[in-house]
């Protein structure tokens, strides 16, 4: 494997079909120091394309880690103003978002679950004004990862760390398309699929979808003016974007007050630092009435209590059990590719581009319409080879969507 000429290549596509960079564009660029290659390359790139300035913010594993550990309580019960108002300026000043995602999945394992928990509302309180600037797409954004040696580690527990890294991003290029001839357009027919299931599935416009699989029973009732979305986003003016390389999703919005009956999930979670395995649910009109999991209940627990749209659904996913993800047969403990590996729902927030609406209400039209509101946004996979979706329409009238985990419409 050539890694320099295949990072240039995955910097190319984070570019070109990630961000849609243009000429005058900015970017607000998210690393942390396993990044630093791979930001190095986005760099020289952006800027021959024409970008104007390049913010980079930069984080560190070993000094969060070490905060969460070490820092006085006092320290988690505000989040410093100026650090939103940064963030915002820099949107408002045409800076666009990518972030070069470099996990750890257990970096806080041994943290205090309450602390985590704590930290992440009040850090979620007072960003709650930058959501809409992504969740409403008024900025381009893309999200892209790269290994670090906890993550291969965590991976491929069994392989020497250097082989477990290269393992690591051969399957990162892999599922992202970059070892093919012309990643660019390999990306171009594959947003081409996800656009026609998409087509197809807001020409269906259902009233509802079943789910139905090993220790799943669910009904999932969907807003008047849902809009299925797959492939790109669009900004407000009008700019094609990619918000998740990869992505092999066609998503939309649940009703946040008609959900019904049992979910359980067929991956680990890995988020706040912690995995969190075993998941079940029950759902009645829409609230989570009851959940447990068989590792890291705690954190599960402390997001459902976030607020009172952290019990509530704010997206569906379909995802094929054939993609090329699933296909791995990894597990890779990290939620942008073990989500495209398998349908998936998020507890939370909405995303405002799954209603024909969405950016145009106040909360209280929202809440009318049957659209989630909350300060969070949590994944979490449902998906496999047992699993089927069947569509309902207004008429009563069942139209199968996903067959033993694959499309059939």
């Amino acid at each position: 494997m050539d890694l320099s000429e295949n990072l240039k290549k995955y910097a190319d596509l984070i570019l070109r079909v990630g961000l849609n960079v243009k000429p005058g564009d900015n970017i607000l660029l998210r690393v942390t120091e396993d990044g630093l290659p791979l930001a190095r390359e986005i760099a020289r790139q952006a800027y021959g394309a024409g970008v104007h300035h390049i913010h980079s913010v930069f984080t560190d594993d070993a000094m969060t880690l070490a905060r969460f550990t070490h820092a006085p309580d006092e320290a988690f019960e505000s989040y410093p103003e100026f650090f939103v108002d940064f963030s915002e300026q820099a949107y408002l000043h045409g800076f666009h978002l990518v972030n070069l995602a470099a996990p750890n999945p257990e970096l806080l394992k041994t943290v205090s679950p309450a602390r985590i928990g704590a930290w992440q509302k009040v850090m979620a309180l007072a960003s709650e004004k930058l959501m809409p600037y992504v969740m409403e797409n008024r900025v381009k954004w893309t999200m892209a990862a790269l290994p670090t040696p906890a993550w291969a580690a965590s991976v491929f527990p069994d392989l020497p760390l250097s082989d477990a890294m290269e393992k690591l991003w051969e399957n990162i290029f892999h599922v992202v398309r970059v070892d093919q001839a012309d990643p660019v357009a390999a990306w171009r027919e594959h947003e081409e699929n996800l656009k026609n299931h998409e087509n197809r599935l807001n020409e269906l416009a259902f009233e509802k979808l079943i789910y139905q699989g090993p220790g799943t029973d669910l009904e999932v009732y969907l807003p008047e003016g849902h809009i299925w979305l797959g492939g790109c986003s669009v900004s407000p003016s009008g700019e094609r974007f990619m918000p998740n390389i990869p992505t092999e999703e066609v998503f939309t919005m649940p009703h946040a007050y008609k959900v019904n009956g049992r979910l359980k999930a067929t991956m680990p979670l890995a988020t706040r630092g912690r995995i969190i395995e075993g998941m079940t649910f029950v759902f009645k009109d829409g609230a989570v009435i009851d959940y447990a999991a068989s590792e890291g209940e705690d954190i599960l627990q402390d997001i459902l209590d976030t607020d009172e749209g952290a019990r509530r659904l704010g997206e569906v996913a379909l995802v094929a059990h054939d993609s090329p993800i699933s296909q791995t047969g990894l597990l890779f403990k990290n939620t942008l590719f073990d989500e495209n590996a398998s349908c998936h729902f998020a507890l939370g927030n909405a995303y405002a581009e799954n209603h024909v609406r969405g950016a145009l209400m106040d909360k209280e039209e929202k809440k009318r319409n049957g659209m989630n509101d909350s300060i969070t946004h949590v994944d979490f996979m449902v998906g496999g080879p047992e699993l089927n979706v069947t569509g309902v329409k207004k008429d009563g009238s069942k139209v199968k969507i996903l067959v033993n985990g694959n499309w059939v419409i």
